[in-house]
C-alpha cells in the first residue's frame, strides 16, 4: 500500500485531537476524538462511547470524513489535513495492536468504558502555508 508522504506523517503525528464528521439520512454530525496514528497500517485509532451519536450514524454509515488542524491566527503558519475513511472496529492482531498504542498514549483511557474504533484512511489533503500560500498535499489510497 502507497503511505502519505513524510510531511502528512510527521503532522498527524504532531498531533492527538480529530475532528470526525458522519452522515445519517442526509443529517451531517461532528465530534472531537482523542487519537493515536497506526502509520504501518495507516489508521487513525481513537475510542468512543457506543451510545454516541456519531458511532450510531458509524453503524449505518461507514464512511466518514474529517479533519486535523494547527490553531493558528498566523495565515503563513496554516497547517491541517482534510481525510476521508472507513471506520470499524479492529478485530484479532488489529484490535491488539491498537488497543497497545491507544494506551500507550493515553494510559487512562484504560479506566474508561469505551470502544476501540480504527479509521481507515483513503485520502488525505493537507494544507501547508509554510510550504506557499495554498500549498496542498494530496495522498489517495
Amino acid at each position: 500500500m502507497k503511505k502519505p508522504e513524510k510531511k502528512i506523517v510527521d503532522f498527524i503525528n504532531s498531533h492527538h485531537v480529530l475532528t470526525l464528521a458522519t452522515s445519517n439520512q442526509n443529517i451531517p454530525w461532528c465530534a472531537n476524538c482523542f487519537y493515536v496514528f497506526l502509520e504501518e497500517e495507516n489508521i487513525l485509532v481513537f475510542t468512543s462511547d457506543d451510545k454516541t451519536k456519531h458511532i450510531n450514524d458509524v453503524r449505518l454509515n461507514a464512511n466518514v470524513a474529517g479533519s486535523i488542524v494547527l490553531e493558528t491566527k498566523t495565515v503563513g503558519k496554516i497547517q491541517g489535513i482534510q481525510f476521508l475513511g472507513i471506520m470499524e472496529k479492529p478485530e484479532a492482531i488489529l484490535a491488539k495492536k491498537s488497543k497497545k498504542a491507544y494506551l500507550k498514549r493515553f494510559p487512562y483511557a484504560a479506566l474508561m468504558n469505551t470502544s476501540l474504533w480504527v479509521l481507515k484512511l483513503n485520502y488525505i489533503k493537507m494544507t501547508d502555508n509554510r510550504l506557499g500560500f495554498g500549498e496542498k498535499l494530496i495522498w489517495k489510497k
